[in-house]
Formats: structure tokens, C-alpha cells, sequence
């Protein structure tokens, strides 16, 4: 039998076991926003040698600004914290226990591959240090390794708000996001605006709530089918012209991400323009829903995004290692084109390109291992080894944070 036959049979089989229910159009988004993270980082994040061999970060938006336009493409965390509201709301309302027990078990789904990632790097960083890895290659590589995990942090504050935010959506449906809007522009006018030279740095973190919330929420109001089409028009058409506005007027940067040497960024902590890309980008999705359905009822299109979706965490987690797992030994061996060299040149952008295969590839072998922190069953009460197990990870995840945020 043919590999082609193979998996055609594969995906048949993951058809016909997917309960009718399933909303394979949220399923498709939200794959689509985690496949998203990995091409972003991949992309628009480079590396450059030092005179000692050891690898440092670098960005070619900051050779390439005309590429800003694929950041808002490539940005996509609003739909996830869409589709985040929208399955949480769901889950909430389908409940059997208690709220703290639901909440609980979204947690332990969290937290256990952040862990399972961090403890391994604790684990091997040592062992890489003692092989002859230069200790700077080591800082960059753990400060790549942690960069998507505050995602994660936030996401898990978001979702405890769960209950609150079906209530506000009960009231006052997709408006209920509004004030989260509001917040936002106001931050951004204290610390932009005529009376930025008085308002202290601190201020911003302000948005960091409010501003990854405000797409949460909207998907918890969609969840409750409080958004429709009328209001999925509002959002799309809304958000572009905020968008414009932001970008035209009163000049925010053209990039989603950070770009080494830039004075202002909008998605650490999150801008009014990232609210106003979540906006358009909340309104597309609502609006294609059923399109996307139907695509999604073709058994060969609808099994990788189950495959996505029963890898989430591994792929936010691990992705960056894959990358590494290249470019560390790839700086043994100097100036790799796309890989150790300055992204300053469009050789390097098709250099990059070239390389992303390989790094797909990395990560699926990482993954067949790593993804067990996800798919683990969660261990029966009074079980004293998992908790042993939970208390040393925790410790070694501890070290790893303080050594990626230049403490130790």
C-alpha cells in the first residue's frame, strides 16, 4: 500500500471518530493560530556569531522594515484568545462540577508541558555548557525558550476570569469588551500622548490585561451566540479603520513584534493596535465560520488540524527548541547562511525559508517524545511519586526562569 493510501486512511479514520458536535471551524482557527506562533518566530527571528562562536539574537525587521505587513498576518493571537473565550464559554456552560474544579483542570492542562519544557532545559543546559557551548549561546537559547510562555501565563489568568466574563457577556454581549478597549487607548494616550514625559515606564503593564482579555472576551460572547453576523461586520470594519488610523495618524510601529533597537513596541505589552488587529481579525473569523466548516468536513484537510489540536501546548512550548536544535550546531560550524548569519541581506530571507522544513521536521521528532507532558492523565489523589515528580520539576523549571531572565 502506498504512503499516499496510508494516510488518506488515516485521515478517514480520524473522520468518522470526531463526534458530530465537534465545531471543526473553531478547531481550524485555532490550529491556525498555534501553527501561526512557529512560523512567526521562525521567520522574523535570526541569530548572529559572536567572535567566540556564541549566538544572539537578531531580527531582519530591523533590516527589512517593508516586512512589517507579514507580522500582521503572522500575529495571531487574537483569534486564539477568540477561539480561547469561545470553547471556554462552552466548556463552562457544559460543566459538571464546580467552577474550581474546572478551572483546575484547565490549569493542570497548562501548566503540565510549561513545566515538562523548562525542567528539561534545566537538565540539559549543564550538559551543554560542560560539551562546549558557549554560555551566551545558552542565554539566548533560554531566553527564546521562555519568550512564548508568558503567553501562557496570561492565558491561564484569562481563562480563571472565565466566570466573570460569561457573565458580563450575558449582559451586555459583545459590547462587554468594550470598556477592555477603552482601557487600552487610554494607556496608550498616557504614554504616547503630550504627557508622556511625566508618566512613568511601569504604566504600560497596565495593558497587559485588559489588552490580551479583550479578544477573550469577545469569544466567550460569541460562544454564548451574542455576536452574529451584524456584529462580526462591526468588528471586521471597526478594527481595519482603527487600524488605518493607529498606523496613518498617530504613527504606532508598523511592526506586531519586537524589533531589536525600537524605542516602542506594540505586543510587549500589547498597544491599541494589537487590540485593533484582534478586532478585524475577530470579525473575519466569525464571519468565515461556516465556510471554513464546510472545507473542514473533507477528511484530508480536517485531520492535520486534529493533529494540531492534540499537540497545542507541545507546539507553543517546543517550537523554539526545534529551531536551536539547528542553529546551536550549526554555530559550531560558523556562518551558515539563514541559519548563524546576520538577517540583514534577501539571501538570508531565502536562506530562512529554506531551513523552515527543517525546522518542521525538528519539532515533530521533539514532539513524539515531549508531547507525554501534554497527553499525560492527570494522577490519582494520594499518589506520593507524581507529586515528588511535580516538586522537582517545579524546582528545576524555578532555576531554568532565573537563569533565562539574567538573574544567575
Amino acid at each position: 500500500m502506498s504512503a499516499a493510501a496510508l494516510l488518506r486512511g488515516a485521515a478517514e479514520r480520524i473522520d468518522r471518530r470526531t463526534p458530530a458536535h465537534r465545531d471543526r471551524a473553531v478547531d481550524g482557527l485555532r490550529a491556525l493560530a498555534l501553527l501561526a506562533v512557529p512560523t512567526g518566530h521562525w521567520l522574523l527571528g535570526g541569530f548572529t556569531l559572536d567572535a567566540d562562536g556564541g549566538l544572539h539574537n537578531a531580527s531582519p525587521l530591523s533590516a527589512f522594515g517593508a516586512l512589517a505587513p507579514a507580522s500582521w498576518v503572522l500575529q495571531m493571537l487574537g483569534v486564539f484568545f477568540l477561539v480561547g473565550g469561545y470553547a471556554s464559554a462552552l466548556s463552562f456552560g457544559r460543566r459538571t462540577g464546580s467552577a474550581g474544579a474546572w478551572l483546575k483542570g484547565r490549569m493542570v492542562r497548562l501548566g503540565r508541558p510549561v513545566l515538562g519544557v523548562t525542567a528539561v532545559w534545566a537538565l540539559a543546559a549543564p550538559v551543554l555548557y560542560a560539551a562546549g557551548v558557549p554560555e551566551a549561546t545558552l542565554r539566548t537559547g533560554a531566553t527564546l525558550v521562555v519568550q512564548p510562555l508568558w503567553f501562557v501565563g496570561v492565558y491561564a489568568v484569562v481563562t480563571a476570569l472565565t466566570p466573570y466574563c460569561v457573565r458580563a457577556a450575558e449582559r451586555l454581549g459583545g459590547w462587554a469588551a468594550a470598556p477592555l478597549l477603552g482601557s487600552v487607548a487610554v494607556v496608550d494616550f498616557l504614554r504616547y500622548g503630550p504627557l508622556s514625559g511625566s508618566v512613568p515606564s511601569w504604566l504600560s503593564v497596565l495593558n497587559v490585561l485588559p489588552g490580551w482579555l479583550f479578544a477573550y472576551q469577545l469569544g466567550v460572547a460569541w460562544g454564548g451566540r451574542r455576536i452574529g453576523r451584524r456584529g462580526a461586520w462591526l468588528l471586521l470594519a471597526g478594527g481595519t479603520a482603527l487600524f488605518a488610523l493607529l498606523l496613518l495618524v498617530f504613527h504606532y510601529p508598523a511592526s506586531m513584534v519586537g524589533v531589536p533597537g525600537e524605542a516602542r513596541t506594540n505586543s510587549h505589552p500589547p498597544s491599541l493596535l494589537v487590540l485593533a488587529l484582534a478586532s478585524a481579525q475577530s470579525g473575519a473569523a466569525v464571519l468565515l465560520r461556516d465556510r471554513l466548516a464546510g472545507l473542514l468536513a473533507r477528511p484530508a484537510l480536517w485531520a492535520p488540524v486534529v493533529v494540531v489540536n492534540l499537540s497545542a501546548m507541545t507546539i507553543l512550548c517546543w517550537h523554539q527548541t526545534a529551531m536551536l536544535a539547528a542553529a546551536v550546531p550549526g554555530a559550531l560550524a560558523g556562518a551558515v547562511p539563514g541559519l548563524t548569519t546576520a538577517p540583514d541581506t534577501i539571501g538570508w530571507i531565502a536562506a530562512r525559508a529554506a531551513w523552515m522544513p527543517v525546522f518542521a521536521v525538528l519539532l515533530v521528532a521533539i514532539a513524539r517524545y515531549a508531547r507525554r507532558f501534554e497527553a499525560a492523565p492527570v494522577p490519582a489523589r494520594g499518589r506520593r511519586a507524581p507529586a515528588v515528580r511535580r516538586a522537582v520539576a517545579g524546582l528545576l523549571a524555578a532555576g531554568f526562569a532565573v537563569f533565562a531572565l539574567g538573574l544567575a
